[in-house]
This record gives C-alpha cells, sequence and structure tokens, in this order.
C-alpha cells in the first residue's frame, strides 16, 4: 500500500509544530508497502511482491466484497472465510432480530451474522474443509463446494448439531477433542474475530518423536501430555495437569528471542504543551512517525535471529513484507503498550475531529475500532510478559502459508519449535492458568485480521480511529 500522500489536510505540517515540546524532524515520504527502502535493501532490493490490482476481479459468492480465492469449497471474500470459520469452530448460534432474509453486502454484512452464517451454508461452503486444529489453510484442498438440506441447515443454525456432537463425545470418550488445560471455558470465551479451535491430547510417543525432531532433547519423563497442534493423533485417556519444570532448552531459545528485542521505551516524541489543539495533520504525521520507528526495530529484529542464517534473504523479506502490520500491532498492544495508551493517548485527546470526519467515516473503519479494543483488553487481562511476546512474534513471522516462500517446510518446523516452547513456558509459569496458552495463541488470527482490515481503512481516517481506539480503551482501564 502506497503511502506518499500528503498528510490529510487540517492545518499543520508533517513535520513539528509549536505544540510539541520535542517537535520531530521532517518526515520522509513513506516508501511503497510501508517499508525503509535502504533499511530493506540490506535484506533483498527488488524482491517484495506488490498485488496487482488489475488483476481479474471475482465477487465473493456470499457479500459481494472482492474475492481472494476459492474458500471452504466457494469462492469468497477473507472476511466471510474468516467469519465462516470462526462460526463453526466455536460453535456459534446467532439470531436474526428480522425475518431471517437481511441483505447480504459489504456494507451490511456485519448487521445480521445469522442470515451471513445462513447464506454460507446455502452457497455451499463446507465445514468439512475447516482443518481440524484451527490452523490457516484448509483441511483438504481437494474438498468443494456441498449442498446440503434444510433440515440440516437449520440444525446447525440452532445449535442442534453442536449439541449432538458434544453428547456424542461425552457418551463414547473424546480422543480428538482438547485437553482440560487447553479448553476455553464459558466465562472465557475466544474473541470473536478468532480462528483457533480447541487443542487436542497425545500420547507421549507422538510427543517424543515431535521433541525429537524440532528440539533435539530427549524426553523428561514427567512430560505427558501437549496439546494436538502438529498433525499427530492419539486415543489415550486423560491424565490431570502434573508438575511441570520449564524445559532447559525451552528457557535457552526464549533468551535467544528476548535478546533479539529492543524493548527500550519508544524515542518519538510525544509530548505536547497543555491547552495545545492538535491538528489531523499533526496528528497523522505522528502516527507516521511512530510506525517508522516501530518497522527498523521490526527490521534490527530480523537481523538477531537466532535462526536468521538458516532461512534466505528472499524468505525473510517476503515474511517482513507481509507481517510488518501484525508485528508492530503485537507490539504495541504488549510491550509499547504503556507508551502508546499513555503519551499517546494524550496526544490524540486534544485533537478534536470535524463533523465532516465523524459522518464520513466507514464501516470498515467501525469494524477495527471494535475488534481493537476487545483485543487490548483481552492482552490487559493476560498481562502478556516479555517472553510470551517473544514467542508470539516469532510464531506469527513464521508464517509458512505466505506466497512465494523457497522454504515453507522449513518454516512450518520452526514455528512449531517456538509454538512448543511458548506452550512449554506459560504451562511451567502460569501452573493455575490452564487456558492461557490457547487464549495467547488465539490472539495472533485476531491480529492478522485486524491488520489486514486497517490497510482498507482511509488514511485520513486513522487519527480518529485511534483517539477512538485509545480514549476508550484508557477511559475503561481508569475505571478498573
Amino acid at each position: 500500500m502506497e503511502r506518499d500522500e500528503r498528510p490529510p489536510s487540517g492545518g499543520g505540517g508533517s513535520g513539528g509544530s509549536a505544540g510539541f515540546l520535542e517537535p520531530p524532524a521532517a518526515l520522509p515520504p513513506p516508501p511503497r508497502n510501508g517499508f525503509c527502502q535502504d533499511e530493506l535493501a540490506e535484506l533483498d532490493p527488488g524482491t517484495i511482491s506488490v498485488p496487482d490490482d488489475r488483476a481479474e476481479q471475482r465477487t465473493c459468492l456470499i457479500c459481494g466484497d472482492r474475492a481472494t480465492g476459492l474458500h471452504y469449497g466457494i469462492i469468497s471474500c477473507e472476511g466471510c472465510k474468516g467469519f465462516f470459520k470462526r462460526s463453526i469452530c466455536n460453535k456459534r448460534v446467532y439470531r436474526c432480530s428480522r425475518d431471517k432474509n437481511c441483505v447480504m453486502s459489504r456494507k451490511q454484512r456485519n448487521r445480521c451474522q445469522y442470515c451471513r452464517l445462513l447464506k454460507c451454508l446455502q452457497m455451499g461452503m463446507n465445514r468439512k474443509a475447516i482443518r481440524e486444529d484451527g490452523m490457516p489453510g484448509g483441511r483438504n484442498k481437494s474438498i468443494g463446494p456441498v449442498q446440503i438440506s434444510e433440515e440440516e441447515i437449520e440444525r446447525i443454525m440452532s445449535g442442534q448439531e453442536f449439541e449432538e456432537e458434544a453428547n456424542h463425545w461425552s457418551n463414547h470418550g473424546d480422543s480428538d477433542h482438547s485437553s482440560p488445560g487447553n479448553r476455553a471455558s464459558e466465562s472465557n470465551q475466544p474473541s470473536p474475530g478468532s480462528t483457533l479451535s480447541s487443542s487436542r491430547s497425545v500420547e507421549l510417543n507422538g510427543f517424543m518423536a515431535f521433541r525429537e525432531q524440532y528440539m533435539g532433547m530427549s524426553v523428561p519423563p514427567h512430560y505427558q501430555y501437549i496439546p494436538h497442534l502438529f498433525s499427530y493423533s492419539g486415543h489415550s485417556p486423560l491424565l490431570p495437569p502434573q508438575a511441570r519444570s520449564l524445559d532447559p532448552q525451552s528457557y535457552s531459545l526464549i533468551h535467544q528471542l528476548l535478546s533479539a528485542e529492543d524493548l527500550e521505551p519508544l524515542g518519538t516524541p510525544m509530548l505536547i504543551e497543555d491547552g495545545y489543539a492538535v491538528t489531523q495533520a499533526e496528528l497523522f504525521a505522528l502516527l507516521c512517525r511512530l510506525a517508522d520507528e516501530l518497522l527498523f526495530r521490526q527490521i534490527a529484529w530480523i537481523k538477531k535471529l537466532p535462526f536468521f542464517c538458516e532461512l534466505s534473504i528472499k524468505d525473510y523479506t517476503c515474511l517482513l513484507s507481509s507481517t510488518w502490520q501484525e508485528l508492530i500491532l503485537l507490539s504495541s498492544l504488549t510491550v509499547y503498550s504503556k507508551q502508546i495508551f499513555g503519551e499517546l493517548a494524550d496526544v490524540t485527546a486534544k485533537y478534536s475531529p470535524s463533523d465532516e470526519e465523524l459522518h464520513r467515516f466507514s464501516d470498515e473503519g467501525m469494524e477495527v475500532i471494535e475488534r481493537l479494543i476487545y483485543l487490548y483488553h483481552k492482552f490487559h487481562q493476560l498481562k502478556v510478559s516479555n517472553e510470551e511476546y517473544a514467542c508470539m512474534k516469532a510464531i506469527n513471522f513464521l508464517n509458512q502459508d505466505i506466497r512465494g516462500l523457497t522454504s515453507a517446510s522449513q518454516l512450518e518446523q520452526l514455528n512449531k519449535r517456538y509454538w512448543y516452547i511458548c506452550q512449554d513456558f506459560t504451562e511451567y509459569k502460569y501452573t493455575h492458568q490452564p487456558n492461557r496458552f490457547p487464549d495467547l495463541m488465539m490472539c495472533l488470527p485476531e491480529i492478522r485480521y485486524i491488520a489486514g482490515k486497517m490497510v482498507n481503512v482511509p488514511l485520513e481516517q486513522l487519527p480518529l480511529l485511534f483517539k477512538v481506539v485509545l480514549h476508550s480503551c484508557k477511559t475503561s482501564v481508569g475505571k478498573e
């Protein structure tokens, strides 16, 4: 996405102003795809792929938005794909306040979840194409659309089918469902945008094979079970949680990840004079400077990763070009949250949007605001440690589903390694929070979804978006 436009109108330039106690230097025009070209050239210049918007356009069969491919058997957009997966994985039961015949369009699809899921089923979206482990990607690429009867659709929409499945497993044993320590409780439901399903249990033999492959160490006898996240299967009865000790190599690898992080406070000036009215253009310029600093930190982080020499420069460039927005969002909600929801929130409080800005704010912007607020409260509740942040960041970055990679299988092995390490650490340190690890992992698909949505929010609406999110989060936390 190009960001070489001029800042939005509203007074002030992209540089400093009289109101800033430490006026920032003039901001260079942000480069294509949001990268600093000089820094990126050190990785591999010229290898970032830019989507061709002139390619043949296809429309989603659910809402008419631009389709991104064949998802769960039918042509659909990313929004409807994610909605269908979340609804099925989380066994959602919706209600329609009208006549169960609401119009589905890009702008109206979020108004009635019942009718949206109903149309997904009527158009042939296939539940069996959803991967059982909840990870990205379809379970079987050859599975096509499916036509089901009105009776079966009604059982799904009413939740009767989910109840029948639950009764089946409770009566016949559960060899393919989550362990007690990893099942999301009713009182702590996953995020509406999460796509991670319940974890599974595996036998010790499968765990030993996994550890030998990805960790290179023998298995301590007290390790009995880990979640089924790596395509293993098991049929052993579940055992109660046992005393844990942190694996020495897990500690070593986490320490290496932390050493690659720059956890120092952000250097971008965010202090302004009392009584100064911040303009839209000044706030936009500040947001650009913050994004630039956060991006530079991600580039420096990549070069310090313990596995930096294991992948090609081309793959790193491909990964960074696809995940930089997600990495910035994750860091802003965790390790830099005190500054973002403190100093930056104070700046946005001094910005007053015009009536026209309020009137023109988009529906997509509203969805991003709602999801960001939810995600902030989730992270605030979890109080993510630096160790967990470092692992989550590595797991999100090592996304083998990104197109154009030359070492997808090696990326998958690295991803699994840090997935296990994160689980090992959380189960060791937070013994009395059995749902903590799946809760953390459920946040990653939500971050990816929000980052993808923010690209579609018009640049001139970003100042208002940040003002609303930061004000809401800071106010709600202050009341606790």
